[in-house]
């Protein structure tokens, strides 16, 4: 599966470890944290061409094609 959307470009980021209170009282390193964006398999159905298409997208480009449409948004992205 990708890790990364076609359409808005989100990929993993590094986070921080815990908070400065507790790096105050013990001595432990912090460790980095790689966090995933919310990928999601999903099938879309594009009129305009008249075909169905398989994405691994984001939640956000999700929300993004049931607001604008998906051909506008896939061609937007170049993925049309």
């Amino acid at each position: 599966m990708a890790k990364v959307c076609p359409v808005t470009q989100k990929g993993s980021q590094v986070g921080g470890g815990y908070s400065n209170r507790i790096r105050a009282t013990k001595f432990n390193p912090t460790g980095k944290v790689r966090r995933q964006p919310n990928l999601q398999k999903k099938r879309i159905f594009v009129p305009e061409i008249n075909k169905t298409i398989t994405l691994t997208l984001s939640t956000q480009a999700i929300k993004t094609i049931a607001k604008n449409g998906a051909y506008k948004t896939l061609k937007k992205a170049g993925l049309l």
